[in-house]
């Protein structure tokens, strides 16, 4: 198949009722402004899928570009002319793009992939056989890994409002050892343990097909974080199961493109948080929610300006003490 370009501005849910099976495993990439990891991404693909159980799969490889200016098409039809690519001439977010690929794909098994990862041997045939052999998991994760080779925790428990409170807030260095977060990001089992969860990152995530048409595409309200917490809760909701398999391995660089936009990165991130809660613990516990990581940022942007006052690293203090009022101005709605 020789590269497409498609522009794409439409959104919304995709219709997956009337798929027809044609490949074993389609990858979805949904890239911004990360050409070289972008390439090294979709090389690591090209070289896992000619190892192992993976030279056996029927692949196919849907690249969503959300209008990014670092060359990355022309990169894409230079360099990779077998890839299907959806070039959006505007962001449309990692969960609207994504939703775009799922509805050009029809694999019998769909991977979300981040273009910040790279894979590892034959992760792939290793997950597709485990799906193959267990027809009751829906979702399945690799294990993520630093570029250092050290384990990434990438399974979780579903959140409760503790964990909502705590996590990724300043008040998360003080809970480091406690149940509230040693139960969430499960530190109680062996990171080399094939495992049921709860959920699992999204960097690498595999949905079944049949599950991905029970419960939908992803949740657009959720611009970025959050989606594959609120798939993967939908998809244990009707009966699903979600694995952890750590022996398929993806090395995972973590935040490449939502560290280019850090205020927006924060703003996106509580503001997923609180849209999770309203979802599906009811909208009194989401607004108490958004009050609460609101006025942590207020208490953060106090402190950060006062040591601005005090001359202490000013331009560090000035950079924090704009970007926690951009996340006050947004009200996280």
């Amino acid at each position: 198949m020789r590269i497409s370009q498609t522009p794409d501005r439409l959104g919304g849910l995709c219709n997956l009722g009337d798929t027809v099976t044609r490949h074993d495993l389609s990858i979805i990439v949904v890239s911004w402004n990360v050409k070289d990891l972008l390439r090294a991404c979709l090389s690591s693909v090209a070289e896992g899928l000619s190892s192992g159980k993976s030279r056996e799969l029927s692949t196919e490889v849907i690249v969503v570009d959300n209008a990014s200016t670092d060359g990355t098409v022309d990169m894409l039809r230079e360099a990779f002319t077998q890839i299907h690519l959806i070039a959006n001439d505007q962001n449309l977010g990692f969960t609207r793009g994504n939703n775009q690929g799922i509805a050009r794909s029809d694999g019998r098994y769909v991977l979300l992939l981040n273009p910040d990862t790279e894979i590892v041997g034959d992760a792939l045939g290793e997950m597709v056989a485990y799906m193959d052999t267990h027809d009751r998991v829906g979702v399945l994760g690799a294990q993520l890994l630093d570029p250092d080779g050290q384990v990434q925790s990438s399974r979780r428990r579903f959140p409760d409002l503790r964990t909502a409170y705590v996590e990724s807030t300043f008040l998360r260095p003080r809970f480091t050892g406690t149940d509230i977060l040693e139960r969430y990001y499960v530190l109680d089992r062996p990171d080399n343990e094939t495992q049921a969860v709860d959920w699992v990152v999204g960097a690498c995530l595999l949905m079944r097909r049949e599950t991905l048409e029970e419960v939908g595409p992803l949740d657009e309200r959720f611009f970025m974080y959050s989606e594959e917490l609120d798939w993967c809760y939908r998809a244990r909701k009707v009966g699903w199961e979600v694995v952890y398999l750590p022996t398929a391995q993806v090395v995972h660089h973590v935040g490449k493109s939502s560290e280019q936009v850090l205020p927006v990165r924060h703003i996106q991130f509580q503001r997923s948080k609180v849209l999770f809660f309203k979802k599906h613990h009811g909208r009194l516990r989401g607004e108490s929610l958004r009050l609460f990581l609101l006025a942590t940022y207020l208490w953060q942007m106090i402190l950060e300006g006062l040591k601005w006052l005090a001359g202490h690293k000013r331009p560090l203090r000035r950079q924090r003490v704009v970007a926690y009022w951009q996340v006050l101005r947004s009200g996280l709605r």
